[in-house]
C-alpha cells in the first residue's frame, strides 16, 4: 500500500512506538481529558469557506479554555504548498501535509494560529492527513487513552485521492480503519459542500464519499455533510460531553419478565457557563490572588437582632396562607416520599394517542445493557413489534432510590438501520393533570359569517403558512436542528474571547453567519414576496383612531362603545368586538374596580392563565351593573351602567357566552320593574340594546325577531304595571 506508516509495517517498525518508550506523563491522561487533532483542508477549492472554518475552530478553542482547559489539541493542514510531518522524513510520501501545531494543552496561542490559516496551492488528499494524524496519536499515547482521541476532518472531498502502490483505495481505507479501531481513535468528518461543488467532478466526489462511508462502517467514525457556514457552525462539536447514565437496572415488563437496560440523556439544553463573582479588592501586585468571593449567611432573631442564631436552634418553615408552619428535619424525613429505584411498564397504547406537544423536558434513550446478548435481542424484538403495531409504551420511572418525584413517560421504538448499532428506545416525560393548561379559544365556525374569511382570504392565508416551511419539497431543510447552534451562546462566546484580549472593547456587530439564524433570509423573502403581497391585498389593514389617544383621554372625550349622540350602541358592538382582545390591558387585573370597570373587565377577559377568569369577569361585571343601576340618583350613573352593559355584551359574543348575557338582561329588566327603576329600561330601549342573536353567536337561541321585540315587550309590561 502507499501508506507505509510505522503502525502498518512489521514488528521492526512497530517497535519504534512501544508504549514503554513513552514518557509516563505523555502515555497516560486523566479520564475526562480529550485529545483532539484538527485535520483542515486548505487547498484552493476550500479558500472561500476557510474564513468560516477559522471562526468555528477558534470558537472550539475558546470553549475548551472555558470547559476543558486541560484538553490537548493539535492542528494538521493538508493541501499546502510545503510539507512538514514526521512520516515524510521516516518513510517518505505524505506530501503537502503540514503539522501546524503538535498535540499539547490548549492555550490562547492556538486560537490565534487558527485565525490566520495559510492558503494552500494544491488539492488536498484527506487520506494522507488521516494517516499523519493517527501516527501523531499513536506516537504520543500508544494504546492508552482509548476513546479519548478524536480526529476532526474538515474538507470538501472534491480532490482526487492518489492511487495506492498495491490494491485498491477501498482496501487502503480498510487497512487504515483497523488500527484506528484498535487504538480507540474516533473521527468526525465534516464535508463542506456548497454551490461551488455543483461544478465539481462527480466521479471523484462519489468515490471520496464512498471512502468516507467505509470509515463509518469499519471504525468509530461519523460523516456529516453541510452546505452553508451556518450548518458548519453547528456541525463541529465544540464541546465534548461524555454521556452519563441516569439509570442502570431492569426494565420490568412484568414480575417475571425483565430486561437489563441503561438509560442516557439524549438531549439537554445547553446553558450559559456559570459566571462567578469577581473581587477587585486584591492588590494588583499579588500574583497568587484568586479574586474569589466567599458568601456567608447569618441568621438573626427579630427579637434579638444582635445575636446570631446557631444552626441547632433553627428550623425550616413553610408558608401556608398567611401562616408559617415549622417542620423539623425529623418530621420532614418521616413524611418524605421514598420510592425504590425501578422502571416499570404500565401498559401499551396506540402511538397516535400520544401527541407531540405532550412531551416535557429532555429526551432520554433506553439501550440494552452493552454486551448482554439476551437483553439486546429482547429489546430489539419489543422495539420492532411496537413499530410494526404502531404502539407506544407508558412507563413509571424512578431513576434512583429516594427520588423525590415519580416520572411518567412514553417509550417509543428507535429501530436501527445499521447492522452494528442495536435497536433502542426514546423516552419522553409526559405531564400529570396538574401540568396541563387547557386554553379554550372560540372556533371561527362559531363566529358570524361577516367575520369569517372568504375563499380568497383563506387561500392567501394557506399560502402564507406554507411559505414558512423550512423543508419545502425537493429542497434541503433550512436551519436543521442538528446543525444550528444557539445564536445567543455563540455571540456570548465570541464577545468573551474579544473581552479577554481587549477588556475595554465594545460589543461588536452581529456576525453574518449568526444573522442568517436570527434574521429573515433576504433571498427567501424575495422569493416569497408575491405570497406576502397577496396576503396584504386580501386582508386590508386600517388605522385604529382610538390608539392615537390615551385610555383616560378617550373616556373623557367619548365613552367606550358609544357614539356622540349615544345611538346605535347595540349595532356598534358588532363592529368593535373584533378589537376587543387587541385593546385589552396587558396588566393582570384580578377584579373590576370603580375607576375603570370596562378596562378591568376587558383585561380579565383577555387573561389566558386560567379558564376561570372569563366566568369571574362576567360575574363581576354583572354585579357592577346592578350596583350602578341600584345606587343611581336620578339616573346619574345610567350612562356608566350602559357602557358596562355594552362591554359585557361584546365579551359574551367573543367568548361564545350568549346565554349569560341574555339571561342577565332579562333579569336586569325584571329587577328594574321590581325596584321601580323603569327609567333605566326606557334608557336601554332608546339606545337599541338587544339580546344576542344566533347571527352573532351560534350558541344563542334568540332569533333576530325575538331580539327586536324584546324591548317592546318590556315597555308594554312597564306600562301595564303603571
Amino acid at each position: 500500500f502507499k501508506y507505509k506508516a510505522p503502525f502498518l509495517l512489521g514488528s521492526k517498525a512497530s517497535s519504534t512506538i512501544h508504549p514503554l518508550s513513552l514518557s509516563p506523563s505523555l502515555s497516560q491522561m486523566a479520564r475526562n481529558k480529550e485529545a483532539l487533532l484538527l485535520l483542515l483542508d486548505v487547498g484552493p477549492s476550500m479558500h472561500d469557506i476557510l474564513p468560516e472554518i477559522e471562526k468555528v475552530c477558534s470558537m472550539l478553542v475558546q470553549k475548551k479554555l472555558i470547559y476543558h482547559k486541560n484538553d490537548e489539541v493539535g492542528i494538521v493542514l493538508f493541501g499546502t504548498e510545503d510539507t512538514n510531518n514526521e512520516l515524510t522524513m521516516e518513510v517518505g510520501g505524505y506530501e503537502h501535509v503540514v503539522v501546524l501545531r503538535h498535540i499539547k494543552v490548549v492555550d490562547g496561542d492556538l486560537g490565534e494560529a487558527l485565525q490566520e490559516l495559510p492558503r494552500g496551492t494544491v488539492g488536498g488528499d484527506f487520506l494522507d492527513a488521516i494517516v499523519v494524524g493517527m501516527d501523531m496519536f499513536i506516537k504520543k499515547f500508544g494504546p492508552t487513552n482509548k476513546g479519548k482521541k478524536r480526529l476532526c476532518l474538515i474538507t470538501n472531498a472534491l480532490c482526487p485521492i492518489k492511487d495506492p502502490y498495491e490494491g485498491t483505495k477501498e482496501d487502503q481505507v480498510n487497512t487504515i480503519a483497523a488500527p484506528m479501531t484498535e487504538h480507540g481513535i474516533k473521527m468526525d468528518c465534516i464535508v463542506v459542500r456548497g454551490k461551488h461543488s455543483r461544478n465539481a467532478n462527480k466521479r471523484i466526489m462519489e468515490e471520496n464519499d464512498l471512502l468516507l462511508s467505509i470509515f463509518s462502517k469499519k471504525s468509530c467514525s461519523k460523516t456529516v455533510y453541510v452546505e452553508s457556514p451556518t450548518s458548519l457552525l453547528g456541525a463541529l462539536r465544540t464541546r465534548n460531553i461524555s454521556p452519563v447514565t441516569v439509570y442502570r437496572g431492569d426494565l420490568e415488563l412484568s414480575p417475571k419478565m425483565k430486561i437489563k437496560v441503561w438509560v442516557y440523556k439524549k438531549t439537554s439544553e445547553e446553558k450559559f457557563p456559570t459566571l462567578k463573582k469577581y473581587s477587585d479588592k486584591a492588590p494588583s501586585t499579588d500574583k497568587f490572588a484568586t479574586h474569589e468571593i466567599k458568601v456567608d449567611y447569618e441568621y438573626r432573631s427579630v427579637e434579638g437582632p444582635g445575636k446570631v442564631v446557631p444552626p441547632e436552634q433553627r428550623i425550616k418553615g413553610y408558608r401556608y396562607g398567611p401562616q408559617v408552619v415549622p417542620i423539623s428535619s425529623a418530621e420532614w424525613e418521616a413524611v418524605m416520599f421514598k420510592p425504590e429505584k425501578s422502571v416499570k411498564l404500565l401498559g401499551f397504547t396506540d402511538a397516535s394517542n400520544i401527541m407531540r406537544h405532550y412531551y416535557m423536558k429532555d429526551v432520554y434513550i433506553f439501550i440494552a445493557e452493552p454486551g448482554n446478548t439476551k437483553a439486546i435481542l429482547a429489546a430489539s424484538a419489543i422495539a420492532r413489534a411496537m413499530k410494526e403495531m404502531k404502539k407506544a409504551a407508558i412507563l413509571r420511572c424512578i431513576w434512583r432510590k429516594g427520588q423525590g418525584n415519580v416520572v411518567i413517560g412514553v417509550l417509543t421504538p428507535n429501530v436501527s438501520d445499521k447492522d452494528n448499532v442495536p435497536d433502542s428506545f426514546y423516552f419522553n416525560v409526559l405531564p400529570f393533570a396538574e401540568d396541563v393548561r387547557e386554553f379554550q379559544f372560540p372556533s371561527f365556525s362559531n363566529l358570524p359569517s361577516s367575520w369569517q374569511p372568504n375563499e380568497q382570504q383563506q387561500e392567501a392565508a394557506d399560502n402564507l403558512i406554507k411559505m414558512f416551511n423550512l423543508a419545502p419539497t425537493g429542497q434541503e431543510e433550512a436551519l436543521q436542528p442538528d446543525f444550528t447552534p444557539n445564536p445567543v451562546l455563540e455571540r456570548f462566546y465570541r464577545h468573551l474571547e474579544l473581552k479577554s484580549k481587549h477588556p475595554d472593547a465594545a460589543v461588536p456587530p452581529l456576525d453574518e453567519t449568526l444573522k442568517k439564524i436570527t434574521e429573515p433570509d433576504p433571498e427567501l423573502l424575495s422569493q416569497s414576496k408575491p405570497v406576502i403581497d397577496e396576503f396584504r391585498r386580501r386582508f386590508e389593514l386600517k388605522e385604529n383612531p382610538k390608539l392615537k389617544k390615551s385610555t383616560r383621554q378617550l373616556l373623557k372625550e367619548k365613552p367606550s362603545g358609544s357614539s356622540e349622540e349615544g345611538e346605535g350602541l347595540g349595532n356598534a358592538c358588532n363592529a368593535e368586538a373584533v378589537n376587543f382582545i387587541e385593546n385589552a390591558s396587558t396588566v393582570k387585573v384580578e377584579k373590576i374596580g370603580d375607576l375603570t370597570p370596562i378596562q378591568d373587565f376587558e383585561a380579565m377577559m383577555s387573561r389566558r392563565d386560567s379558564p376561570d377568569w372569563v366566568s369571574k369577569a362576567i360575574k363581576d361585571m354583572k354585579n357592577k351593573i346592578f350596583d350602578l343601576v341600584q345606587n343611581s340618583c336620578e339616573g346619574d350613573t345610567y350612562h356608566k351602567a350602559l357602557e358596562c352593559l355594552v362591554a359585557l355584551r361584546k365579551g359574551c359574543i367573543l367568548e361564545q357566552e350568549p346565554k349569560q348575557f341574555n339571561d342577565f338582561l332579562c333579569q336586569l329588566c325584571k329587577f328594574c320593574q321590581e325596584k321601580s327603576l323603569s327609567s333605566f329600561c326606557d334608557f336601554l330601549a332608546s339606545k337599541d340594546i338587544k339580546l344576542i342573536t344566533k347571527t352573532e353567536a351560534m350558541d344563542s337561541e334568540i332569533t333576530d325577531d325575538e331580539a327586536r321585540s324584546f324591548m317592546v315587550k318590556t315597555e308594554r309590561k312597564l306600562e301595564q304595571g303603571c
